[in-house]
């Protein structure tokens, strides 16, 4: 039976039905956006709790023990972080040529970190030198050409110029290990940033981090490194910049071969990072690390007391005071461990980058701890050209048809566990969904609520409207619009035991005026009392932080939250539903006991999830809803925001099961969409 039935009489509350021109009327008024910093806010006020956590436990190292049981505890944490890793499989190494050049060679290398991931690689041997030789993995940060950028090929030579042996490589997305390749051999997403995001966000369904993938590549390079005989095993560095930084940062946590590491521009505060509103990639924010109250300062710490250097810069969008900070929590740790000197701290005074500077301040470090030379000073370089610097023969490893891509795993993966994962029903089911979703405890108390003033005539189809701050959680509100016969300015009228509950795909206030389903729904309930609503991050709420126009961008503000969110164990999904559950309480205290819950798009989604854990839900109406998750993690180039992929849903369950879940509540689905159409209007 359709859960939309044919009208019995047309409410006088109705305004003619929407012609063309609605959408033209939509855009005659300027968007609604009372509470355009909400979200943010109450993330910045999350990432200060966990830092205060993670203070707490930094304030009861006392003695050596507690130095020890903290480094312990941090490795311990990180893996939980970061998840398993991989067996170690052959790396299946082969050196495709080589390079002799003034008192060093440069061999062009390729090794699988997995079987089929190939990574391309630059191995810098001095020539003129003893060997053994300290051996250095050096990382790159954002480059499109990876490891043939200027800074990356300085640092790497420089170190050769000096008595290491520094073994390179490009990172995923970057260099000769594009994963989207386009005709001409470039990538469609334009490399580095855009392809990290589009394969790390589509991991997160599959349950895998891509920061694993990164790091995991930088440990298989210290294995390639270590069959090398001119290495010497008892002095092994790392060191890279900004998203090699980053690199550097996760490869300390994770590794504990290294002796000494030097991150670069990247070193700072999650807390800094979030009030400074900065974005980072996927890889660059690992899960549930401020829930399990870890700082960027923890991974340096799983080295302790090996020496690190922090290498940061005065005028660098990662905040200098963060390095600082670091320091300062470090150097006690350190103290007690009997190696005060092994931690230190560097703070150039220019831009963002790898500069000069900061690579010297690095030679003069691990120089003091080799031995291996006594140069302070950056020998003289020899930029080379991309093309010699390639591993492959075209400058892409795409084009061999044995190498795999990220998308290829994440596909793998979805398919193994559709095999293996049981239907889900019933009370199974509602548990399920409140662990992947991180729901708070249900609180006993009905949300207090704000009464909005009027914002004078919004052209919606009813005489009279009220819209309502709904408290979801402290300092949290969803915005719900009650659309009457009459003019409202107080609390909702009491008196209609049904009510409809349509939650927007973009927004409430747009959506009332346009959207078929909302004149479908009024149409087809006259009597029911009608209610629109905009969860967090959504229409009213939508952030404007991250800069200009940032919303919907790669690097935005609907992806940076959501990233945040992750870090703090609670999905941002997660937080919308929620915003629905407790918007569903206050109808109930408002007298309506039966709802009929509807939404579009991503608010069909939140909808979704929200349906099953709610009694007071009789009936349910999705229009837009994802057909899948399975589609959107085997879909190469699916287009759903980062803010409506559920981390880890594909291990538990997938939306058919709550769907066929719904249909003991009337479902209806109106044009489903698939992995492409997520960011459609």
């Amino acid at each position: 039976m359709s859960a939309i039935s044919t009208p019995r009489k047309i409410p006088h509350l109705l305004l003619p039905l929407l012609s063309l021109a609605a959408p033209l009327a939509a855009q005659e008024l300027a968007p609604l956006n009372r509470f355009p910093r909400m979200v943010q806010e109450w993330v910045v006020d999350r990432v200060r709790e966990a830092e205060a956590r993670g203070d707490q436990r930094r304030a009861a190292i006392r003695n050596v023990a507690d130095a020890q049981a903290y480094v312990t505890s941090v490795q311990q944490r990180i893996r939980q972080c970061f998840g398993p890793l991989p067996e170690k499989t052959p790396l299946n190494a082969r050196v495709t040529g080589s390079l002799e050049r003034d008192g060093y060679r440069i061999e062009k290398v390729i090794f699988e970190s997995r079987p089929g991931f190939p990574v391309t690689a630059n191995l810098y041997l001095p020539t003129d030198r003893p060997l053994p030789l300290p051996g250095v993995v050096g990382v790159c940060g954002h480059s499109l050409n990876g490891k043939c950028a200027e800074a990356y090929q300085s640092f790497a030579q420089g170190l050769a110029r000096q008595g290491y042996i520094c073994l390179i490589y490009d990172p995923i997305g970057q260099g000769e290990r594009f994963q989207y390749l386009k005709d001409g051999l470039k990538s469609r997403y334009g490399g580095s940033v855009s392809e990290h995001i589009q394969a790390g966000n589509q991991l997160t369904l599959v349950g895998e981090f891509l920061g694993t993938w990164f790091t995991w590549d930088g440990i298989r390079a210290l294995d390639y490194l270590l069959t090398r005989p001119e290495v010497d095993p008892q002095h092994l560095g790392v060191t890279g910049n900004s998203g090699g930084g980053t690199q550097t940062t996760w490869l300390c946590g994770n590794e504990t071969r290294w002796t000494m590491a030097a991150p670069a521009c990247f070193v700072t505060t999650f807390r800094h990072n979030a009030e400074n509103e900065l974005p980072a990639d996927t890889e660059q924010c690992p899960p549930n690390a401020m829930a399990l109250d870890l700082d960027h300062s923890d991974f340096l710490a799983a080295m302790a007391p090996k020496p690190v250097i922090i290498l940061a810069k005065e005028r660098d969008y990662f905040d200098a005071r963060g390095g600082e900070d670091t320091l300062r929590r470090l150097l006690p740790l350190y103290d007690l461990l009997g190696e005060a000197s092994n931690i230190q701290l560097h703070i150039g005074p220019t831009y963002h980058g790898y500069t000069q500077e900061n690579r010297e301040a690095m030679y003069r470090f691990f120089n003091s701890i080799t031995a291996v030379s006594d140069a302070t000073t950056e020998p003289p370089l020899v930029i080379e050209k991309d093309e010699t610097l390639w591993a492959t023969p075209q400058g892409q490893i795409g084009t061999d048809a044995t190498s795999r891509t990220v998308f290829s795993f994440s596909q793998e993966r979805s398919r193994a566990l559709s095999a293996q994962r049981a239907p889900l029903d019933g009370p199974a089911l509602q548990t399920a969904l409140r662990d992947l979703l991180k729901l708070p405890p249900t609180p006993d108390t009905v949300p207090d609520y704000r009464i909005l003033r009027s914002m004078g005539s919004r052209k919606y189809p009813a005489k009279g409207y009220a819209t309502y701050a709904v408290e979801t959680e402290p300092r949290v509100h969803a915005l719900v619009t009650r659309l009457h016969d009459d003019q409202l300015v107080s609390r909702p009228p009491r008196g209609a035991r049904r009510a409809v509950l349509y939650v927007s795909h973009r927004s409430a206030d747009a959506e009332l005026r346009a959207e078929p389903l909302v004149q479908e729904l009024l149409t087809a309930e006259p009597d029911a009392a009608f209610y629109a609503m905009d969860v967090r991050g959504i229409g009213d709420s939508q952030p404007d932080i991250c800069g200009s126009d940032q919303f919907l961008r790669p690097y935005g503000s609907d992806y940076f939250l959501t990233a945040q969110s992750l870090m703090l164990g609670r999905p941002y999904l997660g937080q919308k539903v929620h915003d629905i559950l407790r918007v569903l309480t206050w109808l109930k205290d408002q007298g309506h006991e039966e709802i009929h819950l509807a939404g579009r798009g991503w608010g069909a989604l939140a909808a979704a999830f929200a349906a099953p854990l709610s009694p007071e839900v009789a009936q349910v109406t999705l229009k837009n809803a994802l057909t899948s998750y399975t589609e959107v993690a085997e879909t190469e180039d699916y287009r759903w925001p980062y803010a409506q992929l559920l981390p880890g849903v594909l291990q538990q369950l997938d939306l058919p099961d709550i769907y066929r879940h719904l249909e003991s509540k009337k479902l209806r689905q109106i044009d489903p969409w698939g992995a492409t159409d997520g960011m459609n209007d």
